[in-house]
């Protein structure tokens, strides 16, 4: 598939949230439990700050957002993780395994160096195996595994933690 990678605009918004709400419906692949509305991104993407990064995966042939990932400071309550960001990777549900979530790593990785980050860690859910896959094909790998982590629709998940090294 033929792509562009850039960073994301408010406009880009809707094409987010169309990416981004039927994986949260699925109920099977974020922690994410509540979707967004179109307003609610723009406003988030509005308000990014200079060390967050946001890209998004536009497909060539139709111009349509396919895919995107986000990277924001670990804590900003401490200097002491400056050098420590948390990703998050979305691809669209009838996009997957054709090169999305690979196009988007690079860049991702070179704006996080340039913002002087050195580590980037995620949670990914346990029973998300192809997401687990993806980021250990970029280089993560397993640190941990928090049980009963997070309670999606009242059900408990298990939370694998990931980091890699720039």
């Amino acid at each position: 598939m033929d792509l562009t990678i850039r960073d994301a605009t408010p406009d880009d918004a809707a094409g987010i949230v169309a990416v981004f709400n039927p994986i949260i419906e699925a109920r099977s692949f974020t922690l994410f439990d509540t979707p967004f509305s179109v307003e609610a991104e723009q406003s988030y993407i509005s308000g990014l700050t200079a060390r967050d990064i946001f890209h998004v995966a536009v497909r060539a042939s139709d111009g349509a957002i396919v895919g995107f990932q986000s990277m924001s400071p670990f804590a900003t309550y401490t200097h002491a993780f400056d050098h420590v960001g948390v990703i998050g990777t979305y691809v669209e549900l009838g996009s997957r395994r054709q090169g999305i979530a690979k196009s988007l790593f690079p860049a991702t990785f070179e704006a996080a160096r340039r913002k002087g980050y050195e580590k980037i860690f995620t949670y990914i859910r346990a029973d998300n195996p192809a997401a687990l896959a993806t980021y250990q094909t970029q280089g993560f790998r397993i640190v941990g595994k928090a049980e009963r982590h997070a309670r999606v629709h009242g059900r408990y998940v298990d939370v694998v933690i990931v980091e890699r090294f720039l």
